[in-house]
């Protein structure tokens, strides 16, 4: 393997990818698994947390499972020791767990707004700041916030959404500079529109694939895949030198009106 394929190699580095069975999260932990790393996928639902695992271990990728709750501190701390202490040092976070609800802002209930927040923001804060303790302790150690094209575009009855990543983009720049002195990069992923289980309704929307189409410069929905590549470049070392930095891969979509 030549200098340059062995700065994007993960052999020997331990990810874990929060939200991960299904979706993008999945996606990531299979491409990061490819790349060479152990993967630890994360989610709630310890069922299909198993059944994702060991569709990657069918794929030659040495895959763990931790489910635990990304919004509440006791189980994010519990969790990030265990993992620690049990299946190795993290070297890479992805924090990726996150949804979405639709709704006109001055519907929008104060419930929903506090569930919005916790999972899409609190959530990178609590992991984030768990993980990076052990990371400065290492002196080195990667972080990939999932961050979206709403961190920088709105659209209609999503405004609470765009507001949890909008404070994503922020809060990544934020622990760039706070934890690059020891090592540490953070930056940000922004998915524009893909196809996934959670915006299948929209796929099937005639109306809106058309205007969503004809909207983005490559002419297309994204497929998870398309991911994979900027998430093992933030991931390894081919990005040393790349911090607080949001990298949209959106067909275009944020680089037109």
């Amino acid at each position: 393997m030549n200098h340059v394929l062995r700065m994007f190699d993960l052999t020997g580095r331990t990810a874990l990818i929060t939200g991960s069975s299904t979706g993008i999260g999945f996606a990531l932990a299979r491409g990061l698994g490819g790349a060479g790393a152990r993967v630890v996928l994360n989610g709630r639902n310890d069922a299909r947390l198993q059944s994702a695992v060991r569709q990657l271990r069918e794929e030659g990728i040495d895959a763990q499972a931790a489910a635990f709750d990304v919004t509440s501190p006791a189980d994010v701390a519990s969790a990030i020791e265990k993992i620690e202490r049990e299946i190795g040092a993290i070297d890479i976070l992805v924090n990726n767990a996150g949804m979405q609800r639709r709704a006109p802002l001055d519907e929008f209930s104060h419930e929903q707004w506090r569930e919005l927040m916790q999972t899409n923001v609190d959530s990178v804060f609590l992991v984030g700041k768990t993980v990076a303790r052990f990371m400065i302790g290492r002196g080195a150690g990667k972080i990939v916030n999932i961050c979206s094209v709403q961190s920088e575009l709105g659209r209609p009855n999503i405004a609470a959404y765009t507001a949890t990543k909008g404070a994503v983009k922020m809060l990544t720049k934020g622990m760039a500079i706070d934890w690059g002195q020891h090592g540490i990069q953070v930056n940000g992923l922004g998915p524009g529109y893909f196809k996934t289980e959670l915006t299948q309704a929209l796929v099937d929307d005639e109306t809106f694939s058309k205007w969503l189409i004809g909207r983005t410069p490559s002419r297309r929905w994204g497929d998870v895949e398309d991911l994979v590549g900027a998430a093992v470049f933030l991931a390894s070392d081919a990005s040393k030198f790349v911090n607080g930095h949001i990298l949209y891969v959106d067909g275009g979509v944020t680089a037109t009106l």
